[in-house]
């Protein structure tokens, strides 16, 4: 094996792994070790990787034949079965930064920053440097920082109950929703509360709506009532509304009663439905416009960042009041319509009052016929007065025809013990 001789972690979390021809395999995101006895380094067992789709899995370092701060590549010969941390092994990103230890030569109490991890003689890869932060003092805010052996300090594998997540959020900042969400999920529970506990409202949310139900309960149960009420009106309403039916019904009213009164009108009309009807999958809160609104206003409404594509992609034309539940629906004003007109044309001249909107006791099956039929992105939903009540995006009907663990699994989760992918030659 070539390359450099040492390796800190953090720097490899997110780098590509690839095969011998040079295709992309996937990502890093830990580093799985096995703590020994005595005088012996913790020995590195492996990567874990994480492939398409949203998949984890192990590499162990005999696999592995070059790595730096830049890439790893394999052999190219890959167990492609779902990672499971077994017993005696930890993950140095999920479970060791931010850790509580002691400097054996003072007794200072010190924070593990980054581990860094070196070949030896044996081919075997160690742990062999610990890069850690002393707690500052006086005027000092910042601690001093120093690198040293790995046995010179003690308590790596000892529980820390104040365990910070400083580290942790850093190696994370940039991932997108979907993959924080499955780093979340693979950590183990303490771990997963703490970080979910640091993270920010809005990317908690965003994360929450990306998480398996018993993995978003779990965390919304470890949350004060205040926190959890504000993450809420963070999330999509029909996804925290999906979440609410998910807890108990004594837990659910108490954080309703802690949320914006018209954000719980919202989820309390959303509660309302049952969760395959096309009213238990829609938003409250597609973009509406009463019929003398402007082309140009209609454009400045879509470019929200915060729109999702397909709610973006066309607006609900009302009656007033301009709220859910409406005035009478008039049509919808497609975004691509929307960009062939001079910005000062009226959406009522642009209306398309042939789609048909669609009721909320409509069931998931009717609603995906429809979407099929019309190559539909979002789909009005109104009551039988005409009154728009919201709409059904294909991202939410996707996620209610997967089965309810297609987050934790793949359409082709492999059996046995010698199932592999062989990527390159």
């Amino acid at each position: 094996m070539s390359g450099a001789t040492r390796v800190f972690i953090a720097r490899l979390a997110g780098i590509a792994v690839f095969d011998p021809r040079g295709d992309q395999v996937g990502k890093v995101r830990d580093v799985v070790v096995a703590m020994r006895q005595g005088s012996n380094p913790p020995r590195v067992l492996g990567l874990v990787v994480e492939v398409q789709p949203r998949r984890r899995i192990f590499c162990p370092m005999t696999r592995v034949t070059n790595i730096d701060a830049g890439a790893v590549v394999t052999t190219g010969l890959l167990n492609m079965r779902r990672f499971e941390q077994r017993q005696g092994e930890t993950l140095v990103l999920g479970e060791l930064l931010d850790k509580r230890v002691d400097l054996i030569e003072t007794g200072e109490k010190v924070t593990v920053q980054d581990v860094a991890i070196q070949q030896e003689r044996t081919r075997d890869w160690v742990i062999s440097r610990i890069y850690v932060k002393k707690a500052g003092t006086g005027f000092r805010r910042r601690g001093e920082t120093l690198v040293v052996d790995w046995d010179a300090v003690t308590g790596l594998t000892v529980v820390d109950p104040q365990q910070g997540v400083d580290s942790l959020l850093a190696t994370v900042a940039n991932l997108r929703p979907a993959d924080l969400a499955n780093v979340l999920h693979e950590l183990n529970p303490k771990r997963r509360k703490e970080l979910a506990a640091a993270l920010d409202d809005d990317r908690l949310a965003d994360v929450l709506e990306e998480l398996p139900d018993d993995d978003r309960i779990e965390i919304v149960a470890s949350l004060d009532g205040e926190r959890a009420a504000d993450v809420l009106e963070e999330m999509d309403p029909d996804d925290a509304a999906d979440l609410l039916a998910e807890l108990p019904p004594e837990q659910a009213e108490e954080l309703l009663a802690l949320v914006e009164p018209d954000d719980a009108e919202d989820l309390r009309r959303l509660l309302a439905y049952e969760e395959y009807t096309a009213g238990g999958m829609m938003t409250p809160e597609p973009v509406i416009l009463p019929p003398d609104s402007t082309v140009a206003e209609a454009l400045a409404r879509v470019r929200d960042p915060d729109l999702s594509p397909a709610l973006a992609a066309q607006v609900y034309v009302v009656r007033a009041p301009f709220e859910t539940p409406t005035g009478k629906y008039l049509g919808v004003a497609h975004f691509q319509r929307l960009l062939r007109e001079p910005p000062s044309t009226l959406v009522s001249a642009v209306l398309d009052d042939s789609l048909e909107p669609i009721g909320p006791e409509a069931p998931l099956p009717q609603v995906t016929r429809y979407f099929a039929t019309y190559n539909l992105v979002a789909l009005p939903v109104v009551d039988e007065n005409d009154h728009l009540l919201g709409a059904v995006t294909v991202d939410d009907v996707i996620d209610h025809m997967l089965p309810e663990d297609w987050r934790e699994g793949d359409d082709h989760e492999l059996d046995g013990d010698d199932e592999a992918v062989t990527h390159g030659a």
